[in-house]
């Protein structure tokens, strides 16, 4: 019987085929919003947690300004500096402070001279803690030593900025040479990846900044408990901003790196939940166009009706031809959605793989968004075709054979 309805229905979609694909139109574009966006979003997702991941559970995240306006903190170049950077290291449980401030600078290597960024970290004290809780590691020569001027670079800068550069080779940061000792494992993000890492002390001789860095890490000591440590932290900032009273000073961030990746993974989610619910509408739409499609089918093939009936067709038999057209009508559109929708969100990551983008974004596709589009597009025109495979199944034969 099945099969009988299933015929009928493309039957009749052939017969109105103009009106049939301008209604599988509608969903094509709600399920090709969904698959692209979701499978975008997932995909951004993926390289941000990834990114944070790579953080130990040892350290906590330290910067200036209130979390709640961290875009004003940003924009505003607010920055922790030296007596900042001694409150934390005096707060107990703190075992290694980090910092990691950053700057533009011209650079040279060979005759080629190309502007990219620098940022100083502490190669005595900072470098085994990136290695060992953040799992930074190199891929080609080796990591530097303190007081030998040399710099590790990111994994891009010999492919996008300097070609052909090897550990060995020799460049000059504002005008001091530096010896290129590795090459770093990809970071996570092209910021990073294209970043030249110098020794603190070098960074500060380089571009004069004494002082100042937007963000600090600190290590826990093994068996503290990481929200005592961050107590301690805002404790001894609060103490040491209390000593400088004439000074305007901002407030300070503390978060351990499970803060730091539930916020995150907290925000993605709101995202995607965004997202959904704009997908959503246009589908919603196309549902609409669904059952405008089928009433009007119904009113066309009232005649039609009557003749079933009076032959011995059932009610459920009459609902079931019409959900049977309207679930085919929501699942042509949501092949086509899918298709479509996962066409655009490769050509989206081949583009922004190549666009400087600040992460890597992958389309995220899984079998599981797959069948999410198409059963999602099936359940909405089946529930669109519901109601006028009602109206039909409750005519009666007479009045349906009178209807001209």
């Amino acid at each position: 019987m099945s099969s009988e309805y299933f015929k009928m229905a493309i039957k009749n979609l052939k017969a109105r085929s103009l009106r049939s694909w301008l209604t599988i139109l509608g969903i094509v574009i709600g399920i090709f919003l969904v698959i692209s966006l979701l499978s975008l979003s997932e995909g951004l997702k993926e390289s941000i947690m990834g990114e944070l991941q790579m953080m130990g559970g040892e350290l906590i995240v330290v910067m200036p300004g209130d979390i709640s306006d961290m875009m004003t903190t940003m924009m505003g170049g607010i920055e922790l500096d030296n007596r900042d950077i001694e409150a934390i290291r005096r707060a107990s449980g703190v075992e290694t402070v980090i910092e990691m401030p950053f700057s533009a600078a011209i650079v040279r290597h060979f005759q080629e001279t190309k502007t990219t960024f620098i940022y100083g970290v502490d190669f005595n004290e900072g470098l085994p803690v990136l290695r060992d809780d953040m799992g930074w590691d190199v891929v080609d020569g080796e990591f530097p030593m303190p007081g030998r001027r040399e710099v590790m670079v990111g994994n891009l800068i010999p492919e996008d900025v300097f070609p052909d550069l090897l550990p060995g080779d020799s460049i000059v940061v504002k005008g001091k040479e530096f010896k290129v000792a590795g090459i770093l494992r990809s970071l996570g993000n092209r910021e990073d990846d294209l970043s030249i890492a110098l020794d603190l002390q070098d960074f500060r001789e380089v571009t004069g900044k004494r002082e100042g860095s937007p963000v600090a890490l600190a290590r826990i000591i093994d068996g503290y408990d990481p929200n005592v440590v961050v107590e301690n932290i805002e404790r001894e900032l609060e103490d040491s901003g209390r000593r400088r009273r004439d000074e305007d000073r901002p407030s300070f961030t503390v978060m351990t790196s499970e803060t730091v990746t539930d916020m995150v993974e907290s925000i993605m989610g709101v995202l995607q939940a965004a997202v959904i619910a704009f997908a959503s509408i246009a589908i919603i739409v196309g549902g609409i166009g669904i059952m405008n499609t089928m009433y009007t089918s119904v009113k066309e093939r009232t005649k039609e009706i009557g003749i079933l009936k009076a032959v011995g067709a059932r009610r459920k038999n009459i609902i079931s031809i019409f959900l049977f057209e309207a679930g085919i009508i929501g699942l042509i559109g949501g092949v086509g959605g899918v298709i479509l929708g996962v066409l655009l969100a490769i050509l989206a990551e081949t583009v922004l793989s190549g666009s400087g983008a600040m992460f890597y974004l992958e389309a995220h596709i899984s079998v599981w968004l797959i069948l999410f589009g198409l059963t999602f597009s099936f359940v909405v025109g089946c529930l669109s075709g519901f109601f006028p495979a009602r109206q039909a199944a409750r005519m009666e034969p007479v009045d349906a054979l009178r209807y001209e």
